[in-house]
């Protein structure tokens, strides 16, 4: 079985967070480490918006005001609040064997092991393809700054409800996958982080949030069972993606090369008002 690495690099800070994934892709593309499984948490908690996203649609006063940090990420999608959860990444070669080029079909390759682990916490979790009409109607988004609002292509939803956000980017012929594994979900504290055009947008769009999004403690309450800690939600997930790529993962650490490039994104990029306040 081929050995792919895995990395836990527990909470760090916003910037700090999409360095290392940054300059885990750039070191996987020059051949210094092999395909990697990284999981991470964030200190402060932290709102993070989608490569294309307006900061505009952020209100920076009141983000500082809950006292949560703040970064644009290097992939698209959305608006998430990044708290009670585990934030997974997958680095891999696009020429990897198995790895489709179609950015769609990669994305479903490389969620099957997410798949598996939702379902081995106990959730009939599947994995939703938006090919007809009728399915894109379904789970049409009312259009919020928020991720988790409404699936993609392929989408992971329990009960119709997303369960996961993910996003991918291809670099140095690299991709990267990263994402949110909810445990709860404050939803409140994410809208009062975002700006709408008067209060009855609001809430019309948290509501239609809320119809759309869901986190696994809520689901596993509504069951009648008893809520996972990030520990549990870690082991499986991590045994799972394993499973799903059909590789061994093997614990290592950063290189030293790693954590000087990391150290110099923060600097340069993802800790910059250049950066998260491009567009």
């Amino acid at each position: 079985m081929t050995a792919w690495r895995f990395i836990h690099t527990g909470d760090r800070s916003p910037a700090e967070n999409m360095a290392l994934d940054e300059a885990i892709l750039t070191a996987h593309s020059e051949g210094i480490v092999p395909p990697t499984v990284r999981f991470y948490g964030w200190n402060p908690a932290t709102l993070s918006i989608g490569y294309f996203q307006k900061a505009s649609e952020v209100d920076q006063e009141a983000v500082a005001n809950e006292g949560i940090g703040f970064v644009r990420r290097p992939t698209g999608g959305r608006a998430v609040l990044h708290d009670k959860e585990l934030t997974y990444s997958i680095i891999v070669a696009e020429d990897y064997p198995g790895i489709p080029r179609n950015v769609t079909e990669a994305y479903r390759v490389l969620s099957e092991g997410l798949l598996q682990g939702f379902r081995a916490l106990g959730l009939g979790a599947e994995m939703v393809q938006l090919a007809s009409d009728e399915e894109k109607e379904k789970y049409a988004s009312a259009g919020s700054a928020a991720c988790f609002d409404s699936p993609s292509w392929y989408e992971l939803v329990v009960e119709g409800r997303k369960v996961a956000g993910s996003a991918q980017v291809r670099q140095k012929n690299v991709v990267l996958q990263h994402g949110s594994i909810l445990l709860d979900m404050d939803t409140d504290q994410l809208f009062r982080m975002l700006r709408f055009s008067n209060e009855k947008v609001a809430d019309r769009m948290k509501t239609s949030f809320l119809k759309k999004a869901v986190a696994i403690n809520e689901l596993l309450r509504a069951q009648g069972k008893e809520a996972v800690t990030l520990s549990q939600v870690e082991e499986a997930f991590r045994r799972e993606i394993a499973l799903g790529l059909g590789v061994e993962l093997v614990d290592e650490s950063l290189t030293p090369y790693e954590i000087e490039l990391s150290e110099r994104l923060v600097r340069e990029k993802y800790g910059t008002d250049e950066w998260n306040l491009r567009r």
